[in-house]
């Protein structure tokens, strides 16, 4: 795939989008020699909030100053209520990850392995215990103005409406407006949780994007190859 992608950045800029912090995505894309930001022209860490260009940092936004922190603690607050009262077959631990950009909530914990992460999602797919919760949170606090995103096995993501991953696209228009800045007209997007309410719906449905669903990185691998010609 890195291969793939290398072969890629000599026809086009590419860049990645995902709702992770940059030592995540550091961890999931890069290596302890290469950082992450030198393999591609943009990064877009949790959904753009934290954005580097060519390995250099463009404006940053947070969570906890557009909710308040008042809210944010009311907010938090019932989620562990909720959590705690949960039954299911196991609990880890870190059900809260606070980001930049957003929180990511994990009923089982973030802390699960491998296996517990996958025995959870066969579970959730069963008994929707994410989604069950994600409703929940939607009407308790409808007047937050939040997003509530099921994404990967064991979380979902909340944040300000309009802090989707759309958000990272606002960067690419930008460069635009810079002096000798670059237009990009054509920008294509792959992703696996393109259906409603995953992840990457809304980046994926965006008019200003040409959105590809993927099945895993094989598909991914194929789709690049077969679109690029490479």
């Amino acid at each position: 795939m890195l291969t793939l992608l290398a072969a890629l950045r000599q026809k086009v800029a590419i860049g990645y989008v995902g709702g992770s912090d940059l030592a995540k995505q550091q961890e999931q894309l890069g290596t302890s020699e290469v950082p992450v930001t030198t393999m591609f022209d943009f990064c877009f860490a949790e959904n753009g909030l934290t954005a580097y260009k060519m390995g250099v940092p463009l404006a940053s936004h947070s969570f906890i100053k557009w909710l308040g922190e008042e809210k944010y603690k009311q907010l938090v607050k019932f989620i562990l209520h909720y959590v705690a009262d949960l039954d299911i077959p196991v609990k880890r631990g870190t059900f809260v990850e606070f980001r930049n950009g957003m929180i990511n909530v994990s009923p089982v914990g973030r802390n699960a392995s491998v296996q517990e992460r996958n025995d959870f999602n066969a579970y959730d797919a069963e008994h929707k215990i994410r989604e069950t919760f994600v409703a929940i949170l939607r009407e308790k606090f409808a007047d937050l103005g939040l997003t509530y995103s099921i994404g990967g096995q064991i979380s979902f993501d909340v944040f300000p409406t309009g802090w989707d991953k759309t958000y990272c696209l606002q960067h690419l228009e930008n460069e635009a407006k810079k002096p000798g800045g670059i237009q990009y007209t054509t920008i294509h997007f792959f992703g696996d949780k393109t259906h409603k309410d995953g992840n990457d719906y809304e980046i994926y449905s965006d008019p200003r994007t040409i959105g590809h669903s993927v099945l895993n990185p094989d598909d991914t691998y194929q789709q690049v190859k077969k679109l690029f010609d490479l």
